[in-house]
């Protein structure tokens, strides 16, 4: 790989450490399918955790989400293109058809977009408290956009 890095296994512990230490907006995630970093020598500099999809109408069975994708400030510039597209080579070798993920509609977005990723639509500014479910927002609620990968159209391989 370029600028050395390297692809490591990681449990959700090592990743949910990784992203309570470096995330600028989100928080560690409560479960997964499968977590991955991003190595440098021997130091951790990104990590990538997939799941199911947040939202119940994406949760198909054949949908996976990369729900956290975060870098040491001092990680190489495409260490978060390499996490995107692990994740997606990870889903599609466990039978997963689509990978969607997030981004705030104030990023640029490009290593999402390096990685083979379009964006599919936008999600309005929202809090998580609804009536039925009180919660507190620790963040404030921002537009999102919804980007999404198929496996439609990709030549299948052997």
């Amino acid at each position: 790989m370029s600028d050395g890095l390297q692809l490591v296994p990681t449990t959700l512990r090592e990743a949910n450490a990784f992203v309570e230490l470096h995330h600028r907006h989100s928080n560690p995630c409560r479960g997964h399918k499968f977590s991955v970093g991003a190595a440098s020598g021997v130091d951790l500099v990104g990590v990538a955790i997939a799941g199911r999809p947040v939202a119940r109408h994406n949760d198909d069975g054949e949908t996976i989400e990369v729900l956290r994708v975060c870098t040491a400030p001092d990680a190489p510039r495409n260490a978060c293109s390499l996490l995107y597209g692990a994740c997606w080579r990870a889903a599609r070798a466990m039978g997963y058809r689509r990978a969607i993920t997030y981004t705030l509609k104030s990023e640029t977005g490009t290593s999402v977009k390096a990685s083979g990723f379009k964006v599919i639509g936008e999600v309005e500014a929202r809090g998580w408290d609804r009536p039925s479910r009180r919660r507190t927002d620790k963040h404030e609620p921002q537009q999102r956009l919804c980007w999404e990968r198929t496996s439609k159209g990709e030549r299948e391989r052997e």
